[in-house]
């Protein structure tokens, strides 16, 4: 069940030059839809303020959405910084368009269990998935110095917010298939998405 979240902004990470890919993989197609349509899609389905971070405009033109380009140098961590530095809310979800399952009700639950953490990041089993996470304004300071520092591991803001961890076992009952986390960065992980799909 999603629930749409008025104090927090969903964040679209565009930026990303796609060189594993080999071309840009945005609007790359699963079933018909695209890659960048299908994180919309599910993002839309819990916020009413959606901002994308990336450059080149024209690509979106159509969707009549804002979008603002990195403060510093592109990266991931950049990109969330950005996001998060001109979201009017106090919360952003962020989201790379990468990831083809995203799943809204899982969104929405992450949302819902802030209870007061600076961070609400999921738990899978390569790791953390720290660009399908929540993130409050106290992490901007944070962010910004390791920006500074030229470090542009997400990781190593953790240690400086407070974070809640959302475990394997309490999202596994928004992840029954097992594809929530899939990331699509080269063609054979493409054509294994595509695979992915029900016949």
């Amino acid at each position: 069940m999603s629930v749409n979240h008025p104090e927090i902004t969903g964040i679209i990470l565009v930026g990303g030059k796609s060189r594993r890919m080999g071309q840009d993989k945005t609007f790359l197609e699963i079933d018909g839809i695209s890659l960048f349509d299908r994180v919309l899609a599910a993002l839309r389905r819990n916020f009413t303020r959606i901002l994308l971070v990336g450059d080149r405009e024209e690509r979106f033109a159509g969707y009549h959405l804002p979008l603002v380009p990195d403060i510093y140098p592109g990266s991931s961590l950049s990109g969330l910084y950005t996001g998060l530095y001109h979201a009017e809310t106090e919360y952003v979800f962020v989201c790379s368009c990468d990831i083809p399952f995203p799943n809204p009700d899982m969104i929405g639950y992450l949302c819902s269990h802030l209870d007061g953490h600076d961070v609400v990041v999921p738990v899978h089993p390569y790791g953390y998935e720290p660009l399908f996470a929540v993130y409050g304004k106290m992490c901007l300071g944070p962010m910004r110095e390791l920006l500074e520092q030229e470090n542009y591991c997400v990781y190593d803001l953790y240690p400086h917010v407070n974070v809640r961890y959302a475990t394997r076992e309490e999202l596994a009952p928004f992840d029954r298939d097992g594809r929530a986390f899939v990331n699509v960065n080269t063609p054979d992980e493409l054509t294994a998405a595509r695979k992915e799909l029900p016949q």
